[in-house]
């Protein structure tokens, strides 16, 4: 049984992704803690702040930000006019809140 594109939509998840967790297990093993998760204070709520280096990481899927990679530049087989505007819209976005981020005084 094949499932549909509403249930795969439904299971991808925005918070704890395996990049995530994978680049919070990296800091850990070298050293790097105290940082906070998921800081909806802050523009694109970035997913781990250093919040006195003033230094955030933000972890984005490759298709779902448009990265220049094998995966980035893979193109959805159905609804093309969709969702080339709704990544460049999401590159858009991205463009701005690490703008806004810089302007507040951080380095990102």
């Amino acid at each position: 049984m094949t499932i549909g594109r509403s249930e795969n939509m439904r299971r991808i998840r925005s918070e704890n992704t395996v990049p995530e967790l994978v680049v919070r297990k990296h800091l850990r093993a070298l050293g790097h803690t105290g940082y906070r998760l998921h800081r909806k204070d802050l523009p694109g709520k970035p997913d781990i702040v250093f919040v006195g280096k003033r230094k955030a990481i933000l972890v984005h899927g490759c298709f779902w930000h448009g990265h220049e990679c094998k995966e980035g530049i893979r193109k959805p087989r159905s609804n093309q006019e969709y969702w080339a505007r709704k990544i460049e819209g999401n590159r858009l976005r991205d463009e701005s809140h690490i703008a806004e981020l810089c302007r507040m005084g951080g380095r990102y």
